[in-house]
């Protein structure tokens, strides 16, 4: 742990320790902060591409690690794990999801398509059940939650056949999303920067 990750840490605890509005919240009284902080995350990348100013976003990042260090001293003080645990448990995700880069069987010559369906394939493989739907979070915005289900389901070779020429509005959202894939688009990112000129 660098030296500022370190004190940050110490800061949360002391945080935890002397303030009565932080010793009250739980992980679930902080859910709303945690989509909060990734949502102005998502603002300050959109407002960086636009700007090439990049400094809202280091901003932004530390509010999310805010919230991810303020999780892991409530699981710390439970019992329930630590910071270094979280840390642990990514990095290894990491190294086993990416053996191209990791293993003796390291191969940069493949694509970011291959990249990424060897990362399914294993992530499948060590949940022990090919990719579905019903494991999709409830939460996720609809558009892609929409694109996720629809490559979920291409994945396992049953794919979702859209009408374009559906009459529901439901219908017809998702054909746009099933458009959008095809095109390599990412349906969410294209009407959030439509509706931000607006």
């Amino acid at each position: 742990m660098t030296d500022a990750v370190a004190e940050f840490v110490a800061v949360m605890r002391r945080l935890r320790a002397e303030c009565p509005w932080k010793q009250e919240q739980t992980h679930r009284s902080l859910v709303r902060y945690l989509l909060e902080e990734t949502y102005e995350t998502v603002d300050a990348i959109d407002a960086g591409e636009a700007s090439g100013d990049w400094s809202h976003l280091a901003e932004e990042l530390g509010d999310v690690l805010l919230q991810v260090v303020f999780h892991a001293v409530i699981a710390e003080e439970r019992g329930d794990f630590s910071l270094d645990d979280v840390a642990r448990g990514i990095t290894a995700k990491m190294r086993r999801r990416n053996p191209h880069v990791f293993s003796d069987e390291s191969d940069d010559a493949l694509t970011a398509e291959e990249v990424d369906a060897r990362w399914q394939r294993i992530k499948a493989a060590e949940k022990g059940t090919a990719p579905s739907t019903a494991d999709l979070p409830s939460a996720l915005p609809a558009l892609l939650y929409a694109d996720k289900a629809l490559g979920r389901r291409e994945r396992t070779g049953d794919p979702v056949v859209v009408d374009p020429a559906a009459d529901g509005l439901g219908e017809r959202l998702l054909a746009l999303v099933a458009e959008a894939r095809a095109a390599g688009v990412d349906p969410e990112q294209a009407l959030r920067d439509v509706v931000r000129g607006l």
